[in-house]
């Protein structure tokens, strides 16, 4: 019987090493920038009627965007931190909602002294990352995105201009606009979205040369801490 447990112990923690690795990404260590996304929020007048509604608080990728600031100011209190936030969405919220939205983000930027720019399509988000600073100077160190996603895209925009459906994206077969060399040799690059470690990560890595964090499962996110897998067999991958 002693031999039996031992043994299921070993498997045990076989089976739970890699895992505990997998979540495990490494801060960046080399100097650059910091590059933080907020994609848009859904509109709660289409999304409260489903069974599995989305953005029930229109703050999900704010306060989690925050959290993280406030982590790598924490960690080094001159970081080069740029937080890229999707506009249209916060607008329309805000009226739905009546309240001005853009105003309460723009106090994070006050708070942290931070860059915030407002972003309206993927070109703008492309354009800022290959050119918004001089690359042969200023690489990106750390890449963090929290919007809506799928395993092989990032929805910046998700049932907020159309019920259930997006109009902007980042495909992963549109990775190749992102230019190669513009990232550290140790960036920190993640998806804190839906199922992006099914497929869109690896795509990321092929294209770019960086690797991707990403969840091979949905995320949940929480109101003081930054997202988890949302079922037990969620696990980081890249």
């Amino acid at each position: 019987m002693r031999k039996l447990l031992a043994v299921l112990l070993t498997i045990s923690v076989v089976l739970l090493q890699p895992v505990a690795q997998a979540a495990s990404p490494t801060e960046p260590r080399q100097p650059g920038e910091h590059v933080i996304v907020s994609g848009g929020v859904s509109l709660w007048v289409w999304e409260k009627w489903k069974d599995n509604p989305h953005d029930n608080w229109w703050m999900n990728f704010i306060r989690a965007a925050r959290i993280r600031i406030q982590q790598i100011r924490k960690n080094d209190p001159n970081a080069q931190i740029t937080w890229l936030v999707f506009r249209p969405s916060y607008i329309s919220r805000g009226r739905q909602d009546s309240r001005d939205y853009i105003s309460l983000i723009d106090s994070v930027r006050t708070t942290y002294n931070i860059k915030l720019m407002w972003f309206n399509s993927t070109s703008q988000f492309v354009n800022y990352l290959n050119f918004g600073q001089p690359r042969s100077q200023v690489k990106v160190s750390n890449l963090e995105l929290f919007c809506h996603s799928n395993k092989a895209c990032l929805m910046f925009d998700y049932s907020n201009l159309i019920d259930s459906a997006s109009k902007v994206w980042l495909h992963e077969k549109d990775l190749g606009q992102i230019n190669r060399g513009i990232f550290t040799s140790d960036a920190l690059v993640r998806s804190w979205g839906c199922h992006t470690g099914s497929s869109m990560s690896q795509k990321f890595r092929r294209a770019t040369g960086t690797p991707m964090w990403g969840l091979t499962t949905k995320s949940q996110y929480l109101t003081n801490e930054l997202p988890v897998a949302a079922s037990v067999s969620g696990r980081w991958v890249r």
